[in-house]
């Protein structure tokens, strides 16, 4: 009988379908930010499975993963999961003759139940991924129509691409918090948008990422320490063995801050990172947000490993906005508009020329 590997490894807010390195930890624990104080919760002992092995078989391994996810799995009161139910129902379908294409697709159904972005199973030959949160729904953004608006000429900063518009309006687009930005980067952008009437920030499709890109980006936006959201952490293997809530906030930052009105531009690809990101400008008196709600993601992801090698990553702690409510399943806009057919086909992003009409009135 083989043991499985028990110990629960940290990784980072990444967005679907990847695992994030955890380099960005050590920058972190050198910042006083909302990202530490969220992770201080949680790097404590890296948490256990029970030690109970199970056998590299089929029926093992669909053991070994139901266990893991029903002891650390952060959101099924709010997502009303009966997840004991589901084991009667998955349990049927595994038997110790079964190939491997087979127990894969029977435990990426199970693992689908969830309704979890941030639930993956990783194996050598395919990744089990759950992504009806933006698959489900328009995609409210054409790089066709952002071509047309950024020309040829737009400038790089790190992860940002950035142009001021003919009614100078500044426009700056962040498609990845995976993509780093330094500070200096950022005060070369803000420094050219100086005199510009107002910005229109566009996060559209940005699938998250490293956090300390998001909050870096925010202290920009941000003049004095604000409440921006909740966290929580599993104390037992109860479903409901929560934490109280500890309290996250955002500082702002020390070198250049926007001043000027922002319109913040979402749809249903905003994930993970992108989605706390949301939820902190939300906090911002002079941001307005502009777009579809967006695709969520609200829980700070572990991976475990199952006896056959296989590795499963999964929500394990809630984070909240400063109201505290989830916001697993997304954040809504300040005002919602979709990309219109008739608009597109004149070369015109209905979103972005609504957030004009907003920063210049």
């Amino acid at each position: 009988m083989k043991k499985p590997e028990s110990l629960v490894s940290l990784v980072f807010l990444a967005g679907p379908g990847r695992l994030e390195s955890l380099a960005p930890l050590v920058r972190l624990a050198r910042q006083v930010s909302l990202a530490l104080l969220a992770l201080l919760v949680l790097l404590a002992p890296t948490a256990c499975v029970d030690e109970q092995a199970h056998d590299d078989t089929p029926q093992g391994n669909f053991e070994a993963l139901w266990q893991i996810i029903d002891e650390h799995y952060c959101f099924f009161d709010y997502k009303d999961i009966d997840w004991n139910a589901l084991y009667n129902i998955y349990k049927v379908r595994v038997n110790d003759n079964m190939t491997r294409e087979q127990l894969f697709e029977v435990l990426t159904d199970m693992l689908a139940e969830l309704r979890d972005g941030h639930v993956n199973l990783y194996t050598a030959f395919d990744s089990g991924r759950y992504w009806s949160w933006h698959e489900d729904y328009p995609t409210n953004f054409s790089d066709t129509l952002q071509r047309r608006y950024l020309g040829t000429d737009y400038r790089i900063a790190g992860g940002l691409r950035y142009k001021i518009l003919d009614d100078n309006i500044g426009y700056v687009y962040y498609g990845s918090f995976a993509s780093p930005v330094g500070e200096g980067n950022l005060d070369e952008v803000i420094q050219h948008l100086l005199f510009c009437r107002g910005m229109i920030l566009d996060i559209r499709s940005n699938g998250g990422g490293d956090l300390t890109n998001a909050e870096k980006l925010a202290a920009r936006f941000c003049n004095e320490k604000t409440l921006v959201g909740y966290i929580q952490h599993k104390t037992g293997h109860g479903h409901n063995n929560f934490s109280s809530p500890k309290a996250l906030y955002l500082e702002p930052s020390s070198n250049l801050r926007w001043q000027k009105p922002v319109v913040l531009l979402t749809n249903r690809g905003v994930y993970s990172a992108a989605n706390e990101f949301t939820a902190y400008m939300k906090c911002l008196p002079q941001v307005t947000v502009v777009g579809d709600h967006t695709g969520g993601g609200g829980g700070l992801p572990f991976t475990a490993t199952l006896p056959n090698g296989w590795t499963v990553r999964f929500s394990a702690c809630p984070t909240y906005d400063r109201n505290h409510n989830q916001i697993e399943f997304g954040i809504a806009p300040d005002y919602n508009v979709a990309l219109k057919n008739e608009d597109f086909l004149l070369g015109r992003d209905t979103m972005i020329e609504f957030s004009r009409k907003i920063l210049v009135e």
